[in-house]
């Protein structure tokens, strides 16, 4: 079989392939360069680089931008006059996985004790009204809790140890279409407790843009297994005979060639990753190249663990699942045994993403609760508590139902 082509504007790969899980990234280069340019700000910010943050002034009043996605524009929450986002133009970037997480650790050697970590906590003074406030762990843009403005902190994007952003999916489910969509759902679980159902008391409701990698990747698999076709036998005698169903088992190997495009894979932590998950599928195709003013007025969160652990944790168990899956259907046969896959890379790049979530979190009996809506398929997915009092109740009404049922039978039925 031949290797499956490159990608529009790659090049022919060269070289080894990108190593498995448990390999190191370390390998040394010979010029490792620089990490990608991020690209210049073209976006109406004020910088301020004594606190190494940004705001988004209004034009007309001096009031505050946020990013509406109702308009799918900067918006003022003073006086409600609108302006566009000052796109970048062209494509989301791509890199090569290999190569940038080696330009990446060589960068972090670099660094030294100077490396800045995402686990910080950074206090900055806010230059609307000058009041305290922090950043603590991946959280990249907060909003001020004296005057609500939105504040971007730039030293984390920024930092040469930091993977930049390469794109961002905006927003397109506005808070109003959130709160309905939280409505139905909540009210749909009849056997979570009345008090859960309080969420707008007892819960937190915000927009926030999660981190991710987005992977393409060109595969070639070469297998081994085994080969089932089921048969039947007749077998015994008289009142004993029988019919079986046995297999029969033959040798199988082969190559089968796999392309991955924008697979998505969440790189925070501490998050319900399963109901994350199954938020998918993200419209990737309206992913634009990134610019700070998607993120105005909404909480964001750089990434908790680099392109290399994500691929390694969250990529490529989903890469080799649907190659295993694949080989079962080139073995073909009722059933398969795969022994053996021996994958190898031609193309591994990735973009990192920022994907809009908004988040309910409520905390009912001491412990939290997250329900996660696509902010721009709205997909809902999310935990909730259970009753015990509705469930008893319901349990006690279904007994009572088949006792009268059975009643009914027995009385009629003679």
């Amino acid at each position: 079989m031949t290797q499956p082509p490159p990608l529009p504007g790659q090049s022919e790969p060269q070289g080894s392939p990108p190593p498995l899980p448990g390999q190191s990234w370390d390998e040394p280069l010979p010029d490792p360069g620089p990490l990608p340019d991020p690209g210049p700000l073209l976006d109406p910010a004020v910088l301020h680089a004594t606190e190494q943050t940004r705001t988004y002034p209004c034009r007309a009043c001096g009031g505050l931008l946020v990013f509406d996605p109702d308009s799918a524009g900067m918006l003022c929450v003073s006086c409600g006059s609108q302006q566009p986002v000052v796109e970048v133009g062209g494509t989301v970037a791509r890199h090569d996985l290999r190569t940038t997480m080696r330009q990446l650790e060589q960068a972090r050697r670099a660094a030294g004790k100077r490396l800045i970590s995402a686990d910080s906590q950074k206090e900055i003074v806010c230059q609307s009204c000058g009041g305290h406030t922090s950043f603590t762990g991946t959280l990249t843009a907060i909003r001020c809790p004296y005057c609500n403005t939105p504040i971007q902190r730039d030293d984390l994007q920024d930092a040469p140890v930091r993977l930049p952003v390469d794109g961002v999916l905006p927003f397109m489910v506005g808070e109003k279409v959130a709160h309905e969509q939280i409505e139905k759902w909540i009210n749909s679980r009849w056997f979570a407790p009345n008090e859960f159902k309080k969420y707008r008391t007892l819960g937190s409701f915000s927009s926030i843009y999660l981190t991710y990698f987005a992977y393409d990747a060109d595969t070639t698999t070469d297998y081994h297994g085994q080969r089932g076709d089921h048969y039947t036998v007749t077998v015994g005698s008289g009142e004993n005979r029988r019919t079986e169903t046995r297999t029969r088992w033959r040798p199988a190997s082969g190559r089968v060639g796999s392309q991955f495009r924008d697979l998505p894979a969440l790189a925070n932590t501490n998050l319900d990753e399963g109901k994350v998950a199954a938020l998918e599928p993200w419209p990737t195709a309206q992913t634009k190249p990134y610019t700070p003013e998607y993120v105005s007025g909404h909480l964001s969160r750089t990434y908790d663990q680099d392109a290399g652990q994500t691929f390694d944790r969250v990529a490529r168990p989903r890469i080799d699942s649907t190659i295993e899956s694949q080989v079962r259907r080139d073995i073909g046969g009722d059933v398969q045994r795969v022994s053996s896959m021996n994958t190898t890379f031609h193309l591994l790049n990735f973009a990192h993403i920022l994907m809009p979530v908004w988040l309910l979190t409520v905390t009912y009996q001491q412990k939290p609760y997250q329900v996660f809506i696509n902010g721009a398929t709205g997909e809902v997915q999310g935990q909730r508590p259970y009753s015990a009092v509705k469930i008893t109740l319901a349990i006690i009404a279904a007994v009572l139902v088949i006792g009268v049922c059975v009643g009914l039978y027995i009385y009629f039925g003679d």
